[in-house]
């Protein structure tokens, strides 16, 4: 139950029963009169007349006539009060925690922000909830993120949703300038990155844009009619990086217990078999040298590489350049 409305249950005045109403108009959805009048209990003359009350509080709710017609509130010139329940209110809350150490120019102070506002306002039991999703949780930060401009992500996910055609300036990987057309698909967080998954219109084929190269999206007004994209866009993309990049499978002896490789590899880690209570034999899934090399040497234990034999030498050369790097120390 939504603590806003374990109070507003237990109100019976128009004050009350207005704060329900919007509760419910909140939801994105047509509502017909006579069932917020039976959600409320009370009849349709008051539903009409506290919408009427909503409006003249500046509240924008919209009314379509006929058989299927109903209420629903509709974007205004500003945001109402957001009436959220118990499991809500703790996502926005882990949310805006997470979205604090985002790759996007910005938000990690308006995230502050607005944790600080929504965590005043939560019931005891809710900060409890948050505190220990927070403390049970460490971010991952690598020194590689590229930030992204929040307006580019509104504009982006705003032509996406309008299936609106787009152009803007793209700096390629060799770093060269150029212009394009496509038709936006869908927006993809990965690695501390932002990407959209667009159709070329002008190359007449799909392509990963990675969103700081990106300047100056501008929707065109043309529409366009949804393309089948060649596969889900997180797996599209995971395709798109391993294209560009050979990829290996390595098999390791690792000097550590088998469940804690598993453990703190979770479901990526590809089989893991015990060879005694301190020492596994690790077969992994195939990626790259670079990712390989990263996910043995964080597991912190001794380890010996059995193949690939390219990983054994890349591991060699970050070795001498970390020996080198410490020289001077």
């Amino acid at each position: 139950m939504s603590y806003f409305c374990a109070i507003m249950d237990r109100v019976t005045d128009t004050p009350g029963r207005l704060l329900r109403l919007l509760s419910l108009l909140q939801t994105p959805r047509e509502w017909p009169g006579s069932e917020l009048a039976e959600r409320l209990g009370v009849s349709p003359r008051t539903i009409r007349r506290d919408v009427e009350r909503l409006r003249d509080l500046g509240y924008p709710v919209e009314a379509s006539m006929g058989a299927t017609g109903g209420y629903r509130l509709v974007a205004g010139t500003a945001v109402p009060p957001l009436l959220l329940e118990d499991d809500e209110a703790v996502a926005i809350a882990v949310g805006l925690r997470a979205a604090a150490g985002h790759a996007v120019e910005g938000i990690d102070e308006a995230s502050v922000r607005a944790l600080a506002k929504l965590e005043q306002v939560l019931p005891s039991r809710l900060r409890r909830r948050v505190a220990v999703l927070g403390a049970a949780t460490v971010p991952l930060v690598t020194g590689d993120a590229a930030t992204v401009d929040p307006a580019h992500l509104t504009a982006l996910a705003g032509a996406i949703a309008n299936r609106e055609r787009l152009r803007f300036g793209y700096r390629n990987g060799e770093g060269e300038p150029t212009r394009r057309h496509v038709e936006p698909h869908r927006l993809v967080a990965a690695s501390r990155r932002w990407y959209l998954l667009a159709f070329d219109v002008e190359r007449e084929d799909w392509r990963v844009f990675r969103l700081d190269r990106l300047r100056d999206p501008l929707p065109t007004g043309a529409r366009f009619a949804p393309r089948e994209p060649p596969a889900d866009p997180a797996e599209y993309l995971t395709g798109r990086f391993h294209s560009l990049q050979p990829t290996y499978r390595t098999v390791a002896t690792l000097r550590a217990p088998a469940e804690e490789v598993v453990r703190a590899w979770g479901g990526v880690v590809g089989e893991v078999q015990p060879l005694d209570e301190r020492t596994c034999l690790l077969r992994s899934r195939s990626d790259t040298l670079e990712w390989l090399a990263f996910r043995l040497t964080a597991l912190g234990c001794e380890f010996e590489v059995h193949e690939p034999p390219e990983l054994a030498e890349h591991l060699r050369a970050l070795a001498a350049r970390a020996s080198r790097a410490a020289e001077g120390v």
